[in-house]
């Protein structure tokens, strides 16, 4: 599983992050700064869905990654 903490660091997560979800932009991965609870409110936002669905598509990504 993913460790939150240190993921901010790490470049090569922005581009899966980018892979998994093509809406989210550049400016947006950066002020995410790999806190997961703002991930979740800027996909909640970019793509319309509600916290859950946000919540089981970061579940996921968490799993293969």
């Amino acid at each position: 599983m993913m460790n939150w903490d240190t993921a901010h660091n790490d470049s090569a997560l922005k581009g899966k992050l980018k892979t998994q979800w093509s809406k989210l932009s550049d400016v947006q991965l950066d002020s995410i700064k790999g806190k997961r609870p703002a991930l979740l409110s800027t996909i909640q936002s970019a793509y319309g869905v509600s916290s859950d669905e946000a919540e089981k598509q970061v579940a996921s990504f968490e799993k293969l990654h």
